[in-house]
């Protein structure tokens, strides 16, 4: 009796621990709404996409950063990218990128789900919170202008 208790209790204990679920709800391809109540800040967005420690934005694209003097090839330019698409297609494509290409390089900055070689640490966690997702959206933003 014990035994089976004690089974039924470690089988029980994923559904008791919190896993963080985000539902964004796409429209087509974009999330119209923003992840947080905070307006995105465009300097914020700025420091995360040059960042070599955060968002690792020019490992893979270029971009209007005169102080970084090694950037990325890989991946559309940054001006390319932010002027062809709107701010709710950007948000989307930073949300999951694989959802518009299932071959893309670009981490999916904020699903836990369904990821690949996802090291212990890092499981159930998003690489950007949803501020800095709002954040890299309105400096992407601010680009066209």
């Amino acid at each position: 009796m014990r035994f089976a208790l004690v089974i039924n209790l470690v089988l029980a204990l994923p559904l008791l621990i919190p896993v963080p679920v985000f539902a964004q709800a796409y429209s087509g391809d974009a999330i119209l709404e923003p992840l947080t109540q905070e307006a995105g800040n465009v300097m914020r967005g700025r420091s995360i996409v040059a960042s070599r420690q955060t968002g690792l934005c020019l490992l893979c694209h270029s971009g209007p950063f005169p102080e970084e003097r090694f950037q990325g090839n890989l991946a559309p330019d940054l001006l390319v990218s932010s002027a062809r698409l709107s701010s709710p297609q950007l948000r989307a494509r930073l949300v999951d990128a694989s959802r518009f290409n299932t071959e893309t390089i670009m981490p999916a900055y904020f699903r836990i789900n369904h990821l690949n070689r996802v090291a212990p640490q890092f499981a159930g966690k998003t690489i950007l919170t949803a501020q800095e997702i709002e954040d890299v959206v309105s400096f992407l933003a601010s680009l066209k202008q």
